[in-house]
């Protein structure tokens, strides 16, 4: 049975985490969340010691269980043929378009990041031990040459993320005037092929010479 106090926190995470999702954490209120999970501000700052708490115990959740998902397994990427694992990769970042899993709403939360860090973010991130690009990190370097520095590498793992976070973070609006994509199935395996030959195509011709330094 779960205890009371227990309950409230899990509201508490519940609501958070669809609202950083939706909205990002800037624009995420305490009060759009204590509405949302039908709590009072005091269970927030007792469970999290704040909207900053509340938020890296978020990104913790969503970090640990982003890295654990299938979607981007290390040792099953591995097993992959460069190609596929890139454009598995590829498709379980535009997952989002298609669903509102939990899942869904993790990887949501880090497209915003990736346009506008937060402190609590750019805080835990440099205390994570493990990052969160290390999977795309990997992949990218089946690609690139032996000799590519880490700083290209990484510079080129995240590219190739923010061509699929800026299509999970403007979905709505890619779906109105003037543009009126049809966020389908269909939408999601041609995007996601597009995004794959684009980067096969660029990938084997990084040099990466001029991001070598520190």
């Amino acid at each position: 049975m779960t205890r009371p106090a227990e309950h409230t926190r899990n509201l508490i995470i519940k609501a958070a985490v669809s609202l950083f999702a939706e909205k990002g954490f800037e624009r995420t209120s305490v009060r759009d969340i204590v509405t949302k999970a039908r709590v009072n501000q005091a269970a927030i700052n007792y469970h999290f010691k704040g909207k900053d708490g509340l938020y890296s115990e978020v990104l913790k959740m969503a970090f640990e269980r982003l890295t654990e998902s299938a979607g981007v397994d290390a040792e099953e990427l591995k097993s992959l043929s460069r190609e596929q694992a890139l454009q598995r990769f590829v498709h379980h970042q535009l997952r989002p378009l298609l669903f509102k899993d939990e899942m869904s709403r993790y990887i949501h939360m880090f497209a915003w990041e990736s346009a506008h860090p937060s402190k609590v973010f750019r805080k835990f991130i440099a205390t994570n031990t493990t990052s969160y690009l290390s999977a795309a990190v990997d992949i990218v370097r089946r690609f690139l040459p032996p000799n590519t520095h880490e700083r290209a590498a990484l510079c080129v793992a995240i590219g190739l993320m923010g061509q699929c976070s800026v299509f999970v973070r403007n979905r709505d609006l890619f779906a109105q005037d003037p543009f009126r994509m049809a966020i389908d199935e269909r939408f999601v395996d041609e995007l996601t092929d597009l995004i794959t030959r684009v980067a096969i195509g660029g990938l084997p011709h990084v040099n990466g010479a001029n991001l070598n330094t520190a």
